[in-house]
């Protein structure tokens, strides 16, 4: 069992950021008679209370999960291996951590894929300027630019607290945040709006880069590729789910309901916490050898005692940021870096205002909802063969792989801009092949970046890909803001295709191959060259 701080506040804070989520509802039903109308409308008692039990609560939970201190000696330490876990069968206790693992993977990409869904409504209700309204005032790319300031801000966060509060722990308080954030659907301000939809960023920016860690350092070698690649792909499966729920609730309760429903799935996360286990490797890092040995049993593994060999040693470093960027790892996170930028780009550069730019061509809310539902839907199984082939083939090669059937969509979309609405047929297909390489390319990102970094900056490490996919889609919707590209399909292609070129040069020049190597093996051969 993993020990924290405080166990009681913990769940005292989730109750009352649950109840403060809850309080904000009243207004929210009041206003149904007005299709959820609510911009203009003062904020009441039981919202601003609300507001208060949130506030505190995020304050007691996070209290709440701060671990206790490693009582073992750094020399005791120093002699403590966990190679046999790379050797361990899959068990009962590795399934059900993949199955809570895609659970909170789906749920965190649904929060930034709801934004292009709910940008059409959030435009109308506020007044907003965007292609659908000229008239409009401020920019409705704010909404998108403050969300990914705060993945940006949250990636960076979460990779320090991962490696210092633990894997777990960084987690279960994302989940914490997702409830918390859920109010965006209830805010009346757009101001307001504004700021819980940074907040949202935070929370999301910061929390697929640790479950990936903790999936890196507990699946065995043999089959760490290609199950976190297929854990990533269900990020298609957010995308389907989010489109689906789009286009059934949003005509009938709005484009509020989007952001509410992440009351209960954020509950339901933290529920599954039982399941989510800390990380071994992170444990005996910092000296907490008895609950490394007991989550060690639980998935089948044994500790071993033996003296570091000279690779190892030379792989040690000190847990800290600019490690990344140094001397042999430097070009590997430019290679890193790159990729993540480029899909940043496309994801929000590009799909991001591909409902808006779909309306445009003179699709009602329902049409477009659905081309996009089926096209994710028909390109989801292209995951699985995507799991393989970086499993079992080459992790490198199925990177660049992706990378380029992406950049081809998005350089025929260039070409034809809007004409490509002429031939329904071929916009599908085309919008088919982006989304499928697009959840190819974040399917392996955050996997990939947490078996080639060393446990000690590993959460730094995936941190900073998911901080470079956010900046690259925070760089998008800035590119919109200052008027320099226009969100329309030949703009936001173009934005996407020379990046997305460029990552794939970076990661032939850099990429290194994982396929089926234990992680200390991975690390101290590339630290080994220092």
């Amino acid at each position: 069992m993993i020990v924290f701080q405080n166990r009681l506040a913990f769940w005292a804070g989730v109750i009352a950021v649950s109840v403060g989520v809850a309080l904000h509802l009243p207004m929210y039903v009041m206003a149904r008679d007005m299709h959820y109308h609510m911009a203009g409308m003062p904020m009441d008692f039981s919202m601003i209370a609300g507001m208060v039990l949130i506030v505190v609560g995020l304050g007691l939970a996070a209290f709440g999960l701060i671990p206790r201190r490693g009582a073992a000696a750094p020399e005791e330490v120093a002699n403590v291996r966990v190679r046999a876990m790379d050797d361990a069968p899959i068990k009962k206790a590795h399934v059900a951590l993949l199955i809570v693992m895609a659970a909170a993977v789906t749920i965190d990409v649904m929060k930034p894929t709801t934004l292009a869904f709910v940008i059409p409504g959030m435009t109308m209700e506020y007044g907003l300027l965007s292609p659908l309204n000229p008239s409009g005032t401020l920019p409705v790319a704010w909404f998108p630019f403050s969300a990914l300031a705060g993945m940006v801000i949250g990636a960076f966060t979460w990779g320090v607290l991962g490696d210092r509060i633990g894997r777990r722990a960084s987690v279960l308080l994302a989940a914490v945040m997702f409830i918390a954030t859920s109010i965006c659907g209830a805010m009346p301000s757009f101001y307001l709006n504004l700021f819980m939809c940074f907040m949202m960023g935070v929370a999301v920016g910061g929390m697929l880069p640790i479950a990936f860690a903790l999936l890196a350092e507990t699946i065995p070698a043999r089959h760490r590729g290609w199950l976190m690649v297929l854990i990533g792909g269900d990020v298609a499966g957010a995308y389907v789910l989010t489109s689906y729920l789009s286009s059934v609730l949003e005509p009938r309760f709005s484009w509020r309901i989007l952001w509410l429903i992440g009351l209960p799935t954020g509950i339901f996360l933290i529920l599954l916490n039982r399941w989510i286990p800390e990380s071994p490797r992170f444990l005996l890092a910092t000296g907490r050898i008895a609950e490394a040995t007991a989550v060690m049993r639980r998935f089948g593994a044994e500790i071993i005692t033996a003296a570091q060999t000279a690779e190892e040693r030379a792989s040690q470093l000190q847990s800290r940021f600019g490690q990344l960027f140094q001397h042999p790892l430097g070009g590997l996170t430019v290679g890193v870096g790159l990729f993540g930028v480029g899909w940043g780009l496309v994801n929000n550069g590009f799909l991001l205002w591909l409902p808006t730019n779909l309306r445009q061509m003179g699709m009602d809310v329902g049409a477009s909802d659905r081309l996009l539902a089926n096209s994710a839907l028909i390109g989801f199984p292209v995951i699985f063969v995507v799991a393989m082939l970086y499993g079992f083939w080459s992790s490198k090669r199925t990177m660049i792989g992706a990378a380029i059937v992406t950049a081809g969509a998005l350089i025929t979309f260039t070409i034809l801009g809007e004409r490509v609405g002429e031939n329904r047929l071929l916009l599908q297909g085309l919008i088919v092949a982006l989304l499928a390489g697009t959840s190819a390319m974040l399917a392996m990102l955050t996997p990939y970046s947490s078996e080639v970094y060393p446990t000690r900056i590993r959460a730094r490490g995936t941190g900073l890909a998911g901080m470079a996919g956010r900046t690259g889609g925070f760089l998008g919707v800035g590119i919109v803001l200052a008027g320099l590209a226009p969100p329309t399909i030949r703009g936001a292609a173009l934005i996407g295709a020379i990046p997305i070129a460029l990552a794939v040069v970076a990661v032939i020049r850099y990429g290194i191959e994982t396929r089926r190597r234990r992680l200390e093996e991975i690390t101290a051969s590339e630290l080994g060259q220092v």
